[in-house]
């Protein structure tokens, strides 16, 4: 059921125009394996994922925030990125956002982390996979009329049968999507975390560039 579930996902992010990006990535995690496409129209966010891989930032890098229901973050956290920052340890860098309306916070999308800078620019070494919920046609109406936007129909069919986290949508860059290994990332949003949403048992990932790949 798992793998009809994630194969459906794919399916839908197909048909949004999603496939055939030039750069796949393989996630291997203490789980299982998963492969990500970066998508070519953020070209940025996917050198700078690319960069830190190169960097060996996500060798043996760990989920260290899992919210089930919600996302599988990964790489560094924002309390030291920001306390290293504001003690001069480390140079305040952010990516300018990419974010775009066809890329959204569907379940299995890869987003860029940020603090809460106005010009929504990305952390170069925190990444989050959407896991999200299922969102009523109500709570989506809803939405809508808060943040003053309308959301396509193929957005509202994806999110109402597959899940995710719109209201995310506009304030984060969606950099690439899950193509294979979906229900491995539905496990790891399912591990036993703490009260601050760390693992208590580490949940260790490393990327490697799949052959074959644009670069």
């Amino acid at each position: 059921m798992q793998k009809i579930i994630s194969t459906f996902i794919i399916s839908c992010c197909m048909a949004l125009g999603t496939s055939a990006q030039t750069t796949h990535v393989l996630f291997e995690t203490s789980f299982g394996e998963v492969e990500v496409e970066l998508f070519d129209d953020t070209p940025q966010h996917r050198d700078m994922f690319l960069q830190a891989v190169k960097d060996s930032v996500y060798h043996r890098a760990l989920f260290n925030r899992v919210i089930t229901g919600f996302v599988n973050q990964g790489g560094e956290l924002d309390e030291p990125i920001l306390e290293e920052e504001a003690a001069g340890v480390r140079k305040r860098q952010r990516l300018t956002a990419e974010i775009l309306p066809q890329h959204f916070h569907h379940k299995g999308a890869l987003g860029a982390g940020r603090d809460d800078n106005a010009e929504k620019a990305s952390y170069l070494t925190q990444i989050y996979f959407v896991i999200g919920k299922v969102i009523t046609s109500v709570e989506l109406a809803a939405l809508e009329k808060s943040k003053g936007v309308k959301i396509p129909a193929k957005q509202r069919e994806i999110y109402s049968s597959i899940g995710g986290i719109p209201r995310l949508d506009g304030d984060y860059t969606i950099f690439g999507s899950v193509v294979r290994g979906m229900e491995i990332v539905e496990q790891i949003n399912h591990v036993e975390t703490d009260s601050s949403d760390v693992p208590l048992a580490p949940v260790v990932f490393s990327v490697r560039v799949l052959e074959g790949s644009s670069l």
